[in-house]
């Protein structure tokens, strides 16, 4: 195995085929291992584009823990507000009313934020107007000062500026 290029251990290989030695070969694919960033992942695509594997990996921990399973439903039902751009039907005033009556207190500070950011979120979700170019060009230009290291003026930040591609 080593000359086909496998680098991992011996012992690694061992584990892998100590239930075929036995006679007891597993007939399921083990559950992938848990993360949260894994878990996270699965809350945030649409059900539908989830394996069963990741459906089942899913619905386990969010049948032993209800926290989990409130997350999931408020972060599936905020992520289905942002994909489908619903600002105009308040389904955000909603969610954010929702959320403040029974959801985790992270989730309750994500929403009080959101409520004092109300017209700006508004905003991203109804109209078609976006800032992303000039917030690049914003970080382009952070990062050519950075590249200074603060001594050099004005005039040369302006030039480099222009003549960077």
């Amino acid at each position: 195995m080593q000359r086909l290029g496998y680098r991992g251990d011996v012992n690694t290989v061992r584990r892998h085929l100590k239930p075929s030695r036995n006679g007891a070969i597993p007939t399921t694919a083990p559950s992938p291992h848990l993360t949260v960033r894994r878990v996270a992942d699965w809350i945030m695509r649409q059900p539908e584009h989830l394996t069963d594997v990741e459906r089942k990996g899913l619905d386990e921990p969010c049948e032993r823990n209800p926290a989990l399973a409130t997350t999931d439903e408020y972060a599936r039902r905020l992520a289905l507000i942002v994909r489908d751009r619903r600002g105009e039907h308040l389904a955000l005033d909603v969610w954010t009313a929702d959320v403040r009556l029974d959801g985790q207190r992270e989730l309750r500070t994500l929403a009080n934020g959101m409520r004092r950011d109300h017209a700006a979120i508004q905003a991203a979700l109804t109209t078609t107007y976006t800032s992303g170019a000039v917030e690049g060009n914003v970080t382009r230009i952070k990062l050519l000062k950075r590249q200074m290291y603060g001594p050099a003026n004005f005039d040369l930040l302006r030039r480099r500026i222009l003549l960077s591609p």
